[in-house]
């Protein structure tokens, strides 16, 4: 899917954007500079997660930084050209939504169902330790 949305992108020669950087930048579009943190919180992520994708919209050139409220604090704003494509970056993002919801009609279980049950089940055991034990069973792995 993302590979898609990115051929999208490149129809419209925007050049350098990353599927998973559009949510971020929309929030900054909406609701203006926030520091890492604010941004992590808005939009449900780590901030370890958001500085390592913050590092990668900036060298994009996507964000930049600017002084936050105080000498120790930065905020993280869009440049010009994210600026420039906000508006195409909300239509895709709706575009996307409504193509996720045809699929959604069209197969029996529901693509955000799946992601649920997903994370139910890695709740009751993680990724890792069911990786573990299909190794701990496996001579080759020894």
């Amino acid at each position: 899917m993302d590979a898609d949305i990115a051929r999208i992108y490149t129809g419209k020669r925007i050049k350098g954007l990353k599927p998973s950087f559009v949510m971020e930048l929309l929030r900054l579009h909406a609701c203006g500079p926030m520091t890492i943190t604010e941004l992590a919180e808005s939009v449900g992520r780590t901030h370890s997660a958001l500085s390592q994708k913050v590092a990668a919209m900036r060298a994009a050139g996507w964000v930049q930084t600017i002084p936050g409220d105080d000498a120790r604090s930065k905020k993280v704003t869009l440049t010009g050209n994210a600026r420039d494509i906000a508006g195409r970056l909300a239509a895709e993002w709706r575009a996307t939504e409504a193509a996720i919801a045809e699929i959604e009609a069209e197969i029996p279980y529901p693509l955000s169902r799946v992601v649920v049950d997903i994370e139910q089940a890695l709740a009751r055991k993680s990724f890792h330790d069911r990786i573990a034990e299909k190794l701990a069973e496996d001579p080759a792995w020894e």
